[in-house]
């Protein structure tokens, strides 16, 4: 918090679940989720539930041999194929919220029916624990990450059923774009500046906003101080960054205002290609904040 921060938009829990040789008991993540909650209140945390697969093999957890595992079983998928796990990862996160500043989101959902049927389970963890008479947030917020294309495309279904959106755009971008990240060969080609994945952005806002919800960002792209602008003007509620980013990133939104930030992410949504995208916004941070180094990009 000595950098300015408003809380932790994104607390991974599965630290938990690698590097170790058995799945962690409830008793454990509900340490781990109170610990963060107690320290930051009353600054709010928002927990996501456990990413693993992927590129994060879990110890104790049989996975199946994917030639493409980003696109296969992880994260809410696996969460809904093992409700004992994610009941278990409810639980604790529900325990922990008793602190009152606690938030929780599902990653990587897909469509109406995954996000259903993970709710269901979030009250069945809570019929759980008012049979125990252990105390958690009724009113705990529930979110959803929106890093698959489905989603941004039916935010306005998805928003009724939530109470916030966050944008996640390392995934977004990798299958928006149909980039692997990781694969030195494509690499370049994964970029956040792509007018494509910009319009995905300003329509997963549009319907937060029509149904009363905030949405917020996280990935490298909310860091980047070339896009700072370009994010408040597509009317992001929230940015997720690395701490140490944060005074950056404030003087920035601090040294201009709303409506030029608009014009930039009207002219940029306007572009056709990443190139003049970036164009676009270099050109007015260097034309604007000329005696402010940090109009350069980090991102592609």
């Amino acid at each position: 918090m000595k950098y300015g921060g408003e809380g932790v938009g994104l607390f991974r829990t599965e630290y938990l679940f690698l590097a170790r040789r058995s799945l962690p008991p409830e008793e454990e993540q509900v340490a781990a989720y109170r610990e963060v909650a107690e320290t930051l209140a009353p600054k709010t945390v928002i927990i996501r539930t456990f990413d693993i697969g992927g590129d994060k093999p879990v110890s104790g957890l049989t996975r199946p041999d994917e030639r493409n595992p980003f696109l296969g079983w992880r994260a809410i998928r696996i969460g809904l194929d093992r409700p004992d796990l994610l009941l278990t990862q409810l639980r604790a996160i529900l325990r922990a919220s008793a602190a009152g500043n606690v938030r929780m989101m599902f990653p990587m959902i897909s469509d109406l029916g995954e996000l259903k049927r993970a709710k269901e389970l979030l009250e069945e963890a809570k019929r759980e624990l008012r049979e125990e008479g252990v105390k958690f947030d009724e009113s705990l917020p529930v979110g959803i990450m929106v890093e698959v294309p489905a989603v941004a495309m039916l935010a306005e279904r998805f928003a009724p059923l939530v109470d916030f959106f966050s944008i996640g755009t390392n995934d977004l971008v990798q299958f928006a774009l149909a980039v692997d990240r990781g694969n030195e060969y494509v690499a370049h080609l994964h970029t956040p500046f792509h007018p494509a994945v910009l319009h995905l952005i300003r329509e997963t806002v549009k319907a937060g906003h029509a149904h009363g919800i905030w949405v917020g960002l996280c990935g490298e792209f909310a860091a980047d101080p070339l896009a700072t602008l370009l994010l408040i003007g597509l009317e992001l509620d929230e940015l997720s960054i690395s701490p140490a980013q944060i005074p950056e990133v404030k003087k920035l939104i601090r040294s201009t205002t709303f409506e030029l930030a608009q014009r930039m992410a009207r002219k940029a949504l306007r572009a056709e290609t990443p190139g003049q995208v970036r164009d676009i916004l270099l050109r007015e941070m260097k034309r604007r904040f000329a005696d402010m180094p940090i109009w350069f990009s980090r991102t592609r």
